[in-house]
């Protein structure tokens, strides 16, 4: 068992949090990890995104090579874009449909939606209005891990103590807010 993941996004956006939910699920599912992260400029809305390398067998390297992704995770759309060289002929997009316009001239949604509907294997869901209407509006990042999750290689149950993990001292209303948001993810493939 081998996947590579990349994480995408901007600042604020919870990408690195879905991260470290991912990545304590794979070692508690006995799974060895490596990761690397950019945060750019992520206070100001710049480039964040990690690369996930997870497997049966020790991995010798945190960078996944061009062409050998298996899945590209994306909290914004363009991001996602950016990053379709990484992916594997038959690998999948996972991303929110909802742009966070950071840029002067960011794309027409139109135009990004073109590229996307170029793709074989994709899911393109507004996160953000799922998660408003279960009424955790912060929790957009993991309805989209929730949407991701068969792709993971990782078992639906380690995906929700990696959040009971990460989110558990911010108290037992957010550990159970983000696992409604990821049981909600998972429900609208």
């Amino acid at each position: 068992m081998k996947t590579d993941i990349i994480l995408a996004g901007v600042g604020g956006q919870g990408i690195l949090s879905i991260a470290a939910v991912i990545g304590e699920a794979a070692l508690e599912d006995g799974l060895y990890m490596k990761q690397s992260e950019v945060h750019g400029m992520s206070q100001r809305g710049g480039d964040v995104q990690s690369h996930l390398r997870i497997s049966d067998r020790p991995v010798a390297s945190d960078l996944i090579p061009s062409g050998s992704a298996d899945i590209i995770i994306s909290l914004e759309p363009m991001e996602a874009l950016r990053y379709l060289p990484y992916l594997k002929k038959d690998g999948w997009i996972v991303t929110n449909s909802k742009s966070f316009e950071n840029i002067p001239n960011y794309p027409e949604k139109s135009k990004i939606m073109e590229e996307y509907d170029k793709l074989p294997n994709k899911i393109v869901l507004d996160v953000e209005q799922i998660a408003k209407d279960l009424g955790a509006p912060r929790s957009s990042n993991v309805v989209l891990l929730g949407a991701a999750s068969p792709f993971t290689g990782i078992g639906f149950d380690k995906l929700e103590n990696g959040i009971r993990s990460i989110f558990g001292k911010k108290g037992e209303n957010v550990v159970e807010m983000n696992l409604k948001a990821l049981r909600a993810g998972a429900g609208k493939r």
